[in-house]
């Protein structure tokens, strides 16, 4: 197992011990996973989405606070991811009517589920009311919509508004004040609807302007109380941090890379933080810790104000998740000491450079060579099969030990956020990767066992 990497900055993955230990020992099942099913595979580890929900859960107990975290599926497509969700007794958050369907085949019910999209269609409300499913209504308009739906019988259906923070002032998602408290006063003599709380969400990981987004829906939760109406809880949404590479190394790298080392000459003007100073558990104990306008940090709000927290994490769930494996399919040298790797993939399955960015966290070179016959040190950028010229999966130069050479593998870790199927298509007419399960068996031997299949069938053991 060896890093790809600017030598002189590496930015080596963080891994869980799992994942260590599976890069480096289990190379034959891996090339059994290749024969099966292809290139790229992207393998998933659920336990690890279980373990980082409760994470978060034991920061919220020990500060008392009631929670309800709800995992973003919007992510991934994974079904292991929410099926481990759900075993973890979180929820689910579905933005759309087959995240709904694939949610409710997986045995969610109801109460399991928030739908916190803002572009619902008739048939995706219909779907919701019917599991009696938290809706959080976008904006006035959605609220008639919703309205025109409603069954003549059954219900209350538990709703939430979703509040544009002023901080949030250009965003084309949630309701103004106006728009809210208009709202809540047609909730006041709505039998069939019952108003559970307030939603936001806010890009960014700033803890400031959360507290601020935060005190604005506590405003908004008054004024329902005053009105007489039952509010439970208040929905911080997503935007929790995960942290993909050592802090120190990525400043490092961030304060030495110039625009050469690209093999465009640009220098992207913005990337995901992947080495940010904390990570999710972190960001959230400063959360609760941070002080409202009443002198009380947002834990003691929650408890006084005997108010469920909700927040519906994506990334930061699903962090340390998945890898991405790509087969390479030939090294093609550019110059004397240049070369484009092509893999069997695309960058459809590793998609920041087509946000004009980059994915900062360095391959691994899985080598199928004899170590007899290492090569030569090589400078590559990584290139996917088709025939588009803006296909590149990394336009930063990567630097290799011992060149790569056709049938190794390259592992890109931490790719189950928005990173691996997000873009995912069939172009060329390929097929859709295969996403693949590990798990460990009683005898402590790997399984890998295809996400959408029943765990009986279509596993591959070592």
């Amino acid at each position: 197992m060896m890093l790809a990497s600017k030598q002189s900055h590496p930015l080596s993955p963080l891994m869980r011990k799992d994942i260590a230990d599976f890069l480096e020992n289990q190379q034959p099942i891996l090339r059994e996973g290749f024969e099966r099913f292809g290139s790229p595979l992207h393998l998933l580890w659920p336990e690890a989405l279980k373990d980082n929900l409760r994470s978060l859960r034991t920061v919220l107990n020990a500060q008392n606070v009631a929670s309800k975290i709800y995992y973003g599926v919007k992510v991934n497509k994974s079904l292991g991811l929410m099926g481990a969700a759900l075993g973890a007794s979180g929820g689910l958050d579905v933005s759309s009517l087959y995240e709904l369907q694939d949610a409710l085949h997986l045995g969610a019910e109801g109460r399991d589920i928030v739908a916190t999209g803002p572009a619902k269609t008739p048939a995706f409300h219909q779907a919701l009311l019917a599991c009696n499913a938290l809706i959080s209504i976008d904006s006035v308009e959605e609220f008639d919509d919703l309205l025109r739906q409603l069954p003549t019988e059954g219900g209350p259906h538990p709703v939430l508004l979703r509040l544009r923070p002023g901080n949030q002032g250009q965003s084309r998602f949630g309701m103004g004040l106006d728009d809210a408290i208009h709202c809540l006063k047609r909730l006041v003599d709505m039998p069939a609807l019952r108003f559970e709380g307030v939603h936001f969400h806010l890009g960014g990981y700033s803890v400031e302007t959360r507290v601020e987004a935060l005190q604005e829906a506590a405003d908004l939760i008054a004024i329902a109380r005053g009105l007489g109406l039952s509010p439970r809880l208040i929905d911080i949404g997503g935007g929790l941090p995960a942290r993909y590479v050592d802090h120190a190394a990525y400043v490092a790298f961030q304060e030495a890379q110039t625009a050469e080392d690209y093999r465009t000459h640009r220098l992207p003007q913005s990337f995901y933080p992947y080495g940010g100073p904390i990570d999710a558990v972190e960001w959230l104990r400063r959360l609760l810790s941070a002080t409202m306008r009443d002198g009380r940090d947002v834990a003691s709000y929650f408890a006084g104000e005997n108010l469920t927290l909700a927040m519906e994490p994506g990334r930061a769930l699903a962090d340390q998740c998945a890898v991405t494996v790509l087969r390479i399919t030939r090294v093609k040298a550019l110059d004397a000491r240049s070369a484009v790797i092509f893999v069997e993939g695309s960058s459809f399955s590793a998609c920041e450079t087509w946000f004009a960015s980059e994915f900062l966290v360095d391959p691994i070179l899985l080598s199928n060579q004899p170590k007899a016959l290492a090569a030569a040190p090589l400078r590559a950028y990584l290139a996917g099969h088709s025939c588009l010229d803006d296909d590149v999966i990394s336009n930063r130069w990567l630097d290799f030990p011992s060149a790569p050479q056709a049938g190794d593998f390259l592992a890109y870790v931490n790719t189950g956020g928005y990173q691996m199927d997000l873009m995912e298509n069939q172009f060329h007419r390929h097929p859709m990767p295969t996403r693949l399960c590990v798990r460990r068996t009683a005898d402590g031997l790997s399984e890998l066992i295809p996400d959408q299949c029943e765990e009986t069938q279509c596993s591959i053991h070592l």
